[in-house]
C-alpha cells in the first residue's frame, strides 16, 4: 500500500524504522538531520548499515526525507542561497548513504523578484545542488504550497515551469492535499481530485509524481493557510483520500499530522479502510 507517517529520527535514525513497524507501515518521511539549524549532520558507516538492514528487518519498503525548512533556493541573500545548495546536496548525500530514495524540498519564496525570476533562481540553485550530489542516484522532488506570502509552487503551472527549466531525470514531484487545498484547488469532492490529478498529468506527467502529503486542511479553500489536521476532520473531508487510496496503490503516502504518532493509528486505520483494508 506504500502508507505510512512522518517519523522522528530522536534517539536514531533506527527509531523511525520501529515507530513504522509498531503502526504497522511499509513508507515512511523522516529527516535526516535537526531541521532547525543549518549545521550538517554526517552520517556514519555504521549508521548507514545499521539503518539499510533495519528497513529490510521491519518490512517498510520505501523511506525518503523532507529537507529541512530554512532551505531557500530563491533567496535573493547569496549568503542564504548558497547556503541553501550546500544544505541540499548534504541531504542527498545523507539519503544516498541511508538509502533512501529521495528529497522533499520546498520550492522557495519569489521576495521581491518576480515569478519567472524566481523560477530561474531555484532552477539555478537546484542544478547547483545535483551538481554537487552528481554521485547520488536519489532525486528532488518539489513539494507543492499553499500560496502563502511569495512562495512558489502552489500551482501546477509553476511547478511545471520549475521541472522543465530544471530538465533533469533526478527531479520530481510531491503534492500536498492540504497545501492544494488551501492554495484554491477544490479537491473536496472525486471530481475535484480527479480533475486536479489529471491536470498533473497533462502538464507534469504522472511518472513524476513520487508521493504524496495526506493532510487535511484547518484553513478553507483559497486561504492559503498551511496548517494540517486529521483526515475527515478538516475542511477537505474523505474523498479525495479515497481516491488517492484507491488509484494510486504504488505510490508512498505518507501523514504530516502528529508528532506523538498517536492520532496517525486513526488516520491510518482510516486510510486503509478506504482501500479496502
Amino acid at each position: 500500500m506504500l502508507l505510512g507517517s512522518h517519523c522522528s529520527i530522536s534517539g536514531g535514525y533506527i527509531n523511525a524504522l520501529i515507530e513504522a513497524k509498531r503502526l504497522n507501515m511499509d513508507a515512511i518521511q523522516i529527516f535526516t538531520k535537526n531541521q532547525r539549524f543549518w549545521k550538517e549532520k554526517v552520517v556514519t558507516p555504521e549508521e548507514a548499515a545499521e539503518f539499510r538492514a533495519a528497513m529490510k528487518h521491519y518490512g517498510v519498503k520505501q523511506v525518503f526525507s523532507h529537507a529541512i525548512y530554512l532551505i531557500s533556493l530563491a533567496a535573493e541573500s547569496e549568503e542564504i542561497r548558497e547556503k541553501s545548495i550546500l544544505s541540499l546536496a548534504a541531504e542527498l548525500e545523507r539519503c544516498h548513504a541511508l538509502g533512501l530514495t529521495h528529497t522533499v524540498v520546498h520550492p522557495g519564496a519569489a521576495g521581491k523578484l518576480s515569478k519567472d525570476a524566481a523560477i530561474e533562481r531555484i532552477s539555478t540553485s537546484v542544478k547547483e545542488a545535483l551538481a554537487i550530489s552528481k554521485d547520488t542516484n536519489v532525486k528532488i522532488l518539489l513539494e507543492n504550497t499553499a500560496g502563502q506570502g511569495s512562495s512558489m509552487g502552489s500551482t501546477i503551472e509553476e511547478l511545471a515551469a520549475l521541472l522543465n527549466s530544471i530538465a533533469s531525470p533526478r527531479l520530481g514531484i510531491c503534492i500536498d492535499t492540504c497545501h492544494a487545498f488551501a492554495a484554491g484547488y477544490d479537491i473536496r469532492t472525486t471530481q475535484g481530485i480527479s480533475e486536479f490529478l489529471k491536470s498533473v498529468d497533462d502538464l507534469i506527467g504522472m511518472n513524476k509524481l513520487l508521493c504524496f502529503h495526506l493532510n487535511d486542511s484547518k484553513g478553507a479553500l483559497g486561504s492559503h493557510l498551511d496548517r494540517h489536521t486529521n483526515i475527515g476532520e478538516g475542511k477537505i473531508g474523505t474523498e479525495p483520500f479515497r481516491y488517492i487510496m484507491q488509484h494510486f496503490p504504488g505510490i508512498p503516502k505518507v501523514l504530516e499530522l502528529d508528532p506523538s504518532g498517536e492520532a496517525d493509528i486513526r488516520n491510518l486505520t482510516l486510510l486503509r479502510s478506504f482501500a479496502g483494508e
